[in-house]
């Protein structure tokens, strides 16, 4: 049997061989960068600007005076089924046997899950409505992660994937910045809102899935749930992949938590005129310093073969966002942090996802390793909503939050040098 579909766009795929602990030889192509780039600026757009702008909205339409608390409670129930569904997924992935495509299936199926629980979300009209909807909208989305995650370990070289973590990256605040833009240019209500979005999200992965074959590999055992649960214990316990997991999960987190609540920090805080406003030019200075940031680091990663100092470095910047707005906070100190925050996160995941891929403990088992990694991206946007919301409601409120940004990022910082196999 070929390991790809003879039907196979030539630019898009190429032949690859089985799994191995030093990935594909071939490189990728720009066209297929160029697609798989794409599918990640749908994403970004279907995820992050619910987070942002339409879920605080939609949850301050319904109950204004609770509306931090049950921004928290929706993003916990998130959390938790992303927490649950993502390492589950990853290992149902590598098992998936079928002739659409191992990766593929999952990728398709879970953006049309996505995609559904999003035009659900936008037809709430209860906190409870909105959780039930929201938290179907994250497996899906768990499920394209698999997918999506475990493509760039099974396809792209190691001297390449500095560069592709650029390309995944790089389309985060853009996606942010045009949903936003989108949503409030046109004075969409919630519904059309959340519609809009999903039908983004699938026209950016159709392209991909219709040109992207999976490489073929051999049957593994049927999936016990009690030897997945072993299998993410032996994976933790390699100390490399532990601390890559670590540095992942407080860096995202300390993004989390000077984003999520930057509306109502605007509003409730700064007091701005115009809020939806603000957002938007603090979005796209994030956006501009961010796809810079990622482009240089990614590139220069690759060329150097090193990949802590820019990771570490990138961890920083984002500390030093989150102390500026602590004793600063001003809508002027508000644009260099977003500029420090975009730059600093756009570097760290544009060289993050290259230092993962090189220390995952099993070739065999990508999709469920990397699903566990996603725990370290995917969960701190919903977790930190409910963490946020405590410390907001504090005698210090949002001088403490980005207090705990700062820090937060810091010891990210720190955890990425306790890796020793990883220049």
């Amino acid at each position: 049997m070929s390991t790809e579909s003879e039907s196979a766009t030539p630019l898009l795929v190429a032949s690859v061989g089985p799994a191995s602990a030093q990935g594909p030889a071939e490189p990728v192509s720009r066209s297929w960068t160029t697609l798989f780039s794409l599918v990640w600026f749908g994403y970004w757009m279907a995820n992050l600007v619910p987070l942002q702008l339409l879920l605080p909205q939609q949850l301050e339409a319904i109950s204004p005076a609770s509306k931090v608390r049950d921004f928290a409670i929706v993003n916990g129930i998130s959390g938790l089924v992303a927490l649950l569904a993502l390492p589950l997924c990853g290992a149902l992935c590598d098992r998936s046997r079928n002739r659409f495509g191992r990766r593929r299936i999952w990728l398709g199926a879970g953006a049309l899950t996505f995609a559904a629980g999003l035009i659900v979300t936008g037809e709430q009209r209860s906190v409870t409505g909105v959780s039930v909807a929201w938290g179907a909208s994250m497996l899906g989305l768990s499920a394209a992660t698999a997918g999506l995650t475990a493509v760039i370990a099974d396809r792209v070289p190691v001297p390449q994937r500095g560069m592709i973590s650029s390309a995944i990256y790089g389309p985060q605040a853009l996606g942010v910045v045009a949903g936003i833009a989108i949503v409030s240019s046109f004075g969409l209500s919630f519904a059309h809102s959340y519609a809009v979005l999903a039908v983004l999200l699938i026209l950016c992965v159709v392209p991909f899935l219709a040109a992207y074959r999976d490489t073929t590999y051999d049957t593994e055992p049927p999936l016990r749930l009690h030897l997945v649960i072993a299998s993410m214990g032996s994976s933790l316990r390699n100390r490399d992949f532990a601390w890559a997991f670590g540095g992942r999960l407080l860096v995202n987190l300390a993004n989390s938590l000077g984003t999520c609540y930057m509306l109502y920090f605007l509003t409730d805080d700064l007091r701005v005129s115009d809020p939806e406003s603000s957002l938007l030019a603090v979005t796209v200075v994030y956006l501009l310093a961010g796809i810079l940031a990622t482009t240089v680091a990614g590139v220069l990663s690759d060329r150097l073969g090193r990949r802590r100092i820019f990771v570490a470095l990138a961890a920083v910047l984002q500390a030093v966002s989150g102390f500026l707005l602590a004793g600063f906070p001003s809508m002027t100190v508000a644009l260099i942090a977003s500029a420090l925050m975009g730059g600093g996160f756009g570097a760290y995941m544009a060289v993050d996802q290259a230092l993962i891929t090189q220390v995952l403990p099993d070739a065999e088992s990508r999709a469920k390793d990397l699903g566990i990694m996603s725990i370290g991206s995917v969960v701190p946007p919903t977790l930190a909503p409910l963490i946020a919301s405590f410390i907001i409601t504090s005698d210090r409120g949002y001088s403490l939050l980005f207090t705990a940004v700062g820090v937060t990022a810091a010891v990210g910082a720190a955890l990425v040098y306790r890796i020793r196999s990883v220049r």
